[in-house]
């Protein structure tokens, strides 16, 4: 029998909302236990991978038999797994592991709706979403949220995917063919259009016996849209606990906010590429607790077999030949064996930021050099090579930046120099200059992101296709969502910035692209020079 242990009255008036009805929250007679998933991207062997999260499962339901596993959006896709599958091979693997709840990020549509649709078909414990609506029956599109019993308390997982997807999947995946849109995401300017829609579901899934409310949201909190994040979403609905997130790639292990009435809700993430796992945990006391899962405590074995065939039906695919290379490119100092690319210009860098700045189309490239971990040999090119060269399945975007943003972004990535940095920028469409002679003058925070610059800049010299940075220009800069979104490296100089192109293709898709229809498969003496072509020159 579960037992009292609050009781909140939550019959208020809220103006544009429906008035909510009373709600009793509850607990169980032994713990229940919400572990959850984001952004997989097709990482299904990475990190902690599929197998390990089963295994996880497994044993938490020999402590409590209330388990519920949940996952966030954007699994599908990122990886030749998903591209070469379509997405099934990853929904078969989320099938063996048993998942019981799931929603479509972003790039769930990245093989367009009816594909999509067909997904959600096999997709066992189904896709649920409460703002995505057919605009032509004026509908829902899936069902808005599920109901699980735990003993005799109800917990209901509520789905909400980013009104950003309309614009960072493709346009017309939701469009009829004269342009029109038929699906939409409950989007409008000021987020109110999704506050109502989700305040709605939240009501329904009240009155309709749950003691617990979970959103599971791809919303994202750092370069997501604000009007559409997470922290807004919670503080402008009421009668939600928590708020299991997606989309921006951080890791959350408890944030707390205020909802529309001033209590606190909880939101948690986990990062990407099963780097930890979620564990949300309603106590026998009521009370919520959230942690993130680093350990790896051994892979499922039945889930293992799964993964590996998967993985086999394509692995012809992943060893066919992509292109040839008549030079070797380089990452490394072919004189000493040394890495370069963490601290200077190489071929392999000169080569993949030349793809991305042709096939995303923008003014200059920032690529970190951390995201290179192998060289591409002479000769035949497979699939996999390029996976073994970029293996991080990192996506691409493109920002509007300032000149003084990309200069303060070049001078933290050689704010170590001689030392190696993985935020080190190898770049395209630019050229700059490394003073060593001068110190580096870059400022962080406590948690080692970048602050400002305090004194002189050891970065000289930077041209834009041959002409002189101008610092309050704004720039079309491509790369990385790690660093042009993410932060990571510490480059949250770019927080804020304009997203033109967010996540449209995986690094490799891009290299891919630039090799064979950009420099018809060869890769050529034009990046002979295993130093590269004179792009950052030191001092």
């Amino acid at each position: 029998m579960k037992k009292l242990w609050k009781q909140a009255l939550m019959g208020l008036a809220v103006v544009g909302m429906t008035t909510a009805m009373p709600y009793v929250g509850w607990a169980a007679d032994k713990d229940i236990v919400i572990l959850h998933t984001n952004d997989i991207h097709c990482g299904v062997n990475d990190n902690l991978g599929f197998a390990t999260v089963a295994q996880i499962k497994k044993d938490m339901l020999q402590k409590t038999p209330y388990v519920a596993l949940v996952d966030a959006g954007d699994a599908i896709q990122g990886a030749p797994i998903g591209k070469l599958s379509q997405g099934e091979a990853v929904v078969n693997i989320m099938n063996a592991v048993k998942y019981d709840f799931a929603i479509p990020g972003n790039h769930e549509f990245d093989y367009g709706m009816n594909r999509f649709l067909e997904l959600a078909k096999k997709q066992k414990c189904g896709y649920y979403s409460a703002n995505i609506m057919n605009l032509q029956t004026n509908k829902q599109l899936l069902p808005a949220y599920k109901i699980m019993q735990f003993d005799d308390t109800k917990v209901a997982f509520i789905g909400v995917t980013t009104p950003g997807t309309l614009v960072s999947s493709t346009p017309t995946f939701f469009q009829d063919g004269k342009g029109n849109y038929i699906y939409g995401f409950s989007e409008d300017a000021s987020g109110e259009k999704l506050y109502r829609q989700l305040q709605k579901n939240i009501n329904s899934a009240r009155e309709n016996g749950a003691d617990y409310v979970f959103l599971v949201g791809h919303l994202g909190i750092n370069g997501s849209i604000e009007q559409w994040n997470s922290i807004n979403v919670a503080a402008n609905t009421h009668g939600v606990d928590a708020v299991i997130d997606g989309h921006s790639h951080e890791k959350i292990q408890g944030k707390y906010v205020k909802n529309y009435l001033g209590r606190d809700v909880l939101i948690a993430q986990t990062g990407t590429k099963l780097k930890t796992v979620g564990q949300v945990v309603i106590g026998t006391d009521g009370k919520l607790t959230s942690t993130l899962l680093q350990k790896d405590v051994g892979d499922d074995a039945k889930v293992q077999k799964v993964i590996s065939r998967e993985i086999a039906k394509y692995e012809p695919l992943l060893k066919q030949p992509v292109g040839e290379a008549l030079v070797q490119l380089r990452s490394n100092d072919p004189k000493t064996g040394e890495r370069l690319v963490r601290n200077a210009e190489c071929s392999l860098a000169d080569f993949v930021t030349d793809a991305y700045k042709a096939v995303l189309d923008c003014d200059v490239v920032l690529t970190n050099g951390g995201s290179i971990r192998n060289e591409i040999k002479t000769g035949v090119v497979t699939y996999n090579d390029l996976l073994e060269a970029f293996p991080f399945g990192n996506m691409c975007a493109v920002i509007e930046a300032s000149g003084q943003q990309i200069l303060d972004a070049l001078e933290t990535g050689a704010s170590h120099y001689p030392d190696e940095f993985g935020g080190f920028f190898q770049v395209s469409g630019m050229q700059y200059t490394i003073d060593s002679s001068i110190p580096s003058h870059v400022v962080l925070d406590d948690k080692g992101n970048f602050a400002k610059v305090d004194g002189a800049y050891r970065v000289t010299n930077v041209l834009v296709g041959g002409e002189p940075l101008d610092v309050n220009k704004i720039y079309r800069v491509g790369g990385t969502t790690y660093m042009l979104k993410e932060g990571g490296d510490g480059m949250v100089m770019f927080k804020g910035c304009k997203l033109l192109k967010d996540g449209e293709l995986s690094d490799v898709d891009a290299i891919l692209e630039y090799l064979q229809n950009h420099i018809d498969a060869k890769i050529g003496e034009q990046y002979a020079n295993p130093y590269g072509e004179g792009r950052i020159i030191i001092k």
